[in-house]
């Protein structure tokens, strides 16, 4: 009888440690796909910023190519859709939420009317808080300076930071993925 119990012991202990790397095994599998997901997303977030923004260049009415410079929102002018015009996109943070705002020119005379904005999700679980999302630097930058101070004077600008904390759940995760890139505005060079 004894020896009984002892092998049912043993064997239960073996299910038990069994378990417990199955029920291991699945949760890391689990956080490892999340990860992998937001990083594929905050990576092709940023090629497609790069592309969008070196191609920035005035509107379809004649405005600057860049609109906006803000911490958290840019907005320019840059034929994304290879038609014969130029799209106002506009990258913003909203509620963790990065987004782009595609505005096509439209009427006659043309004008962007926002009220026609077509608005994207591109990354969730953005982590950033009161740290920017864009950095913005002038023709002197030489990769050591600070960025310009914000107000930003837009028709300095000619290469932008772009970067993004992103973390899907923070209870999980080791680290957040961090992803940083810069792109010069091709338009506005001047050298």
């Amino acid at each position: 009888m004894v020896e009984v119990l002892v092998a049912i012991g043993i064997f239960l202990l073996i299910i038990g440690g069994i378990t417990w790397m199955l029920i291991f095994g699945l949760r890391s599998n689990k956080i490892i796909w999340e990860q992998l997901s937001t990083q594929n997303e905050g990576r092709k977030v940023v090629q497609d910023f790069v592309n969008e923004i070196r191609t920035a260049t005035a509107s379809s009415i004649g405005a600057y190519a860049i609109a906006s410079a803000e911490p958290q929102q840019v907005i320019f002018y840059s034929n994304i859709d290879s038609d014969a015009w130029r799209e106002r996109v506009r990258y913003f943070l909203q509620n963790g939420t990065l987004k782009k705002g595609v505005l096509k020119p439209s009427g006659n005379p043309l004008s962007y009317n926002p009220a026609n904005e077509q608005i994207n999700e591109l990354a969730h679980d953005v982590i950033n808080g009161a740290n920017p999302v864009f950095y913005y630097y002038d023709q002197s930058y030489t990769g050591s300076q600070n960025p310009l101070a914000p107000p930003v004077d837009v028709t300095k600008v000619r290469m932008i930071k772009f970067t993004l904390d992103l973390e899907e759940d923070p209870n999980a995760s080791p680290m957040p993925f961090h992803v940083e890139t810069m792109a010069e505005v091709r338009n506005l060079k001047s050298n």
